[in-house]
């Protein structure tokens, strides 16, 4: 039958390894089971073809999504599924659906209220487990395929990559329960922790069968069944939205109930977690570029988790912050297979621009705030908890260890301006910043965001906070990074500089739009185009990417660049990026695209940046209000009658700029639907780019919420005039 060749085809085996199998003993873990004080937090977000329920309460969080295929869905991407995601621990559990049938695209699932409780979930508090309940209901019969239950990293790998490691999958406990139910259980490789998924019938339904075949699968008539998706983790202290948000920025509370509820959703005492349900944990670029673009509306508690954090993580060997941690039943195996017998975290420290963001948090807060520098010695006294290779530092240490690095990886290129001496990719990695895709840089290893903005940002935060008192026994760098800043500041752009002669650059996009089948629009092109490619040292052809970008956002948002007629230039070859449309430049109907390559005149570059690439011709959500608050900044700056930068008196560079921050903002006040979504795609039809979720097309899916796309909640336009 059609569902056990898909079952052949993932490669995956639910195995039951001595018939009905027990858990495993456990040791005593006991939650509360009192009321919670204040009610529930309930919000749910369609998003076809997945429906999202968020539940939260004082001892737990859980975000449910259902899927189920609709019409002109693509059945080898989409298909049923009904997936519990918690925080804590970055846990989830998966149950694969497949039509009994065999009939791809004839099942259909979805969640209905409870007739108890008029609610579509409800919270599972027990003293041994937390979770969450709910009514399924399938429109036909149905067989569970694929269970995985765990780690929200185990269930990624097989949703991109259509299989996880055997080790996740031999050791499933299968029961049938008295009630015409089923229950499938597996503990982790702690040997303590366990996740149970319960389906019992309701109104009716027939008995759920157990399938004993190589694979052992669950079987289901049409109808409803309770599920119970439970699990016995320490759980997080969550940040409210009253806890998460700045007392002055309460109003956003009744103003903005979704963007705030999934705020608080991603916002706990210790963290502030990437995105759900696929980066439901810690990531440092992402947590402290939101907190720099929020931190307006944000608490202390929130800020300080987001700085805590990563001080928390950074690898006391040589300073590098870390990008991910590891935790849970992920972090467990990964042990495991090293060879040590242990739980405890780990981290990934193979990207090269999550240092500099570090001591730019750490100014803006504890330097520019009043309330930062009034708890700013408290705060750097505590010591480090989260890794036991940090045991005996505390915070200050631990941000005098990634200023040291920053000082020392940054001082050739401030002695010697030469290529060799920028910042490159690690030897071994073929990704280091935000584009952490293979080909998000196009295979370049020297990228411009870090190079042209984040060095010389983070240079001049540790000047200003050696001004400050902090880092004594560096008391030179007061003067030394701000001299490297200067440098770097300067310096970098030339490396990246591509200009392609107007009538080359007509041509280019002629022949890239043919083979995209969109308008070329190049009556816009009036001449020469200059942009500033993705990154530099590429393996085969110029040493420049040839792809055009949104990354001059970092630029503008992290720095006041002092060069005049350096800044001039810039502004107005980035104002054009946004006043030209794609492919010309970087403006659609739905956004802007974070890449276009329609200058590079390779159809293999081409394909490599294509609207299914995940760092391609796509919209990603931040980098909108990243240029926004950017551009903003820069045109702020003309209202200094004193020191404003020479293109505020330029009347017509300053009124393209002008032009280029409206434009911008009409297509964000345009786009509001998908704002809080991670990335998005398109096609063209009708004349114009429609929203196309990426998730349709590949296997990525788009987190429905993501952390740094809430920034919204605190990026705004201004009036700089028309």
């Amino acid at each position: 039958m059609a569902f056990l060749g898909f079952l052949v085809t993932v490669a995956l085996i639910a195995t039951a390894t001595a018939g009905l199998i027990a858990p495993v003993s456990q040791e005593s873990l006991s939650f509360s089971t009192s009321s919670c004080s204040d009610a529930a937090s309930r919000l749910y977000l369609s998003d076809s073809p997945h429906d999202n329920y968020f539940y939260s309460d004082c001892h737990t969080s859980a975000h449910v999504i259902v899927t189920s295929p609709q019409p002109g869905s693509n059945l080898d991407i989409v298909k049923p599924r009904l997936l519990v995601a918690w925080p804590a621990g970055n846990s989830g559990a998966l149950a694969l659906f497949a039509p009994e049938t065999g009939q791809q695209g004839t099942l259909a699932v979805s969640l209905e209220k409870s007739t108890t409780s008029g609610e579509w979930l409800d919270p599972i508090n027990q003293s041994t487990r937390v979770g969450v309940s709910g009514s399924i209901k399938f429109n036909d019969t149905a067989r569970l395929t694929v269970p995985i239950l765990g780690s929200i990293r185990s269930i990624r790998d097989f949703t991109e990559g259509g299989s996880v490691s055997h080790d996740f999958q031999g050791s499933f406990g299968f029961s049938l329960n008295a009630d015409g139910g089923a229950t499938v259980n597996r503990t982790w490789f702690d040997g303590v922790t366990t996740t149970w998924l319960t389906f019992t019938p309701l109104n009716g339904a027939q008995a759920v069968k157990l399938n004993k075949e190589a694979a052992w699968t669950l079987s289901f008539g049409a109808g409803n069944y309770r599920f119970d998706a439970s699990y016995n983790y320490p759980q997080l202290d969550q940040l409210g939205p009253s806890e998460v948000l700045d007392q002055s920025a309460s109003s956003l509370i009744s103003q903005n109930p979704d963007q705030t509820t999934s705020l608080s959703f991603l916002s706990y005492t210790d963290k502030l977690l990437a995105g759900t349900w696929r980066f439901l944990t810690y990531f440092g670029r992402d947590s402290m570029i939101s907190m720099l673009l929020m931190q307006p509306i944000l608490s202390e508690s929130a800020i300080e988790a987001v700085i805590g954090a990563v001080l928390e993580r950074v690898n006391r060997t040589d300073g590098t912050a870390c990008h991910e941690e590891v935790i849970g039943d992920y972090a467990t195996w990964l042990n495991r297979k090293d060879g040590i017998s242990s739980s405890k975290p780990r981290c990934d420290y193979k990207m090269i621009d999550t240092d500099f963001y570090l001591p730019i948090a750490m100014k803006n807060y504890f330097v520019d705030t009043q309330d930062g520098q009034q708890r700013s010695k408290t705060f750097f006294a505590k010591t480090a908890t989260f890794l036991s290779e940090n045991n005996g530092l505390n915070y200050m240490q631990l941000a005098q260890l990634t200023a040291e690095k920053i000082m020392r990886i940054a001082a050739p290129f401030a002695n010697s301006q030469v290529e060799e001496n920028l910042i490159h990719l690690n030897n071994d990695q073929p990704v280091g910043e935000w584009r952490d895709s293979n080909n998000g840089l196009g295979g370049g290893r020297i990228p411009y965001d870090v190079n042209a903005a984040l060095v010389p940002a983070g240079l001049r935060a540790i000047a200003a906070l050696s001004r400050a008192g902090f880092f004594p026994d560096h008391s030179d760098w007061a003067d030394t990074a701000e001299d490297y800043a200067q440098i770097w500041e300067d310096s970098t752009l030339q490396f990246f500089q591509v200009t392609v002669p107007k009538a080359s650059a007509t041509s280019l996009v002629q022949n890239y739009a043919s083979s995209i089948s969109v308008p070329a629009n190049v009556s816009s092109i009036t001449g020469d185009i200059t942009y500033f490619g993705l990154a530099v040292d590429a393996p085969t052809g110029p040493s420049v990417v040839p792809v055009m970008n949104t990354d001059d956002c970092f630029r503008l948002f992290f720095l006041n660049t002092t060069n005049a007629s350096q800044l001039s230039s810039f502004l107005s070859q980035t104002a054009d990026h946004i006043l030209q449309p794609f492919p010309v430049g970087l403006s659609t109907d739905v956004g802007l695209m974070v890449a276009n390559p329609a200058y590079a005149g390779d159809a293999g570059v081409a394909a490599n940046f294509s609207k299914q690439d995940y760092h391609g011709t796509v919209v990603w959500s931040w980098q909108l209000a990243m240029m926004g608050q950017g551009l903003a900044r820069q045109l702020g700056r003309c209202s200094s009658s004193n020191d404003a930068p020479d293109f505020c008196n330029d009347s017509d560079l300053h009124a393209k700029v002008v032009a280029a921050y409206n434009r911008l903002w009409d297509i964000i006040d345009a786009n509001q639907a998908q704002l809080s979504y991670e990335v998005w795609s398109w096609r063209y039809a009708g004349g114009g780019y429609e929203v196309v979720q990426l998730g349709d097309l590949v296997t990525t899916e788009s987190d429905v919420r993501q952390l740094w796309s809430l920034t919204f909640l605190a990026v705004h336009r201004e009036d700089f005039g028309s």
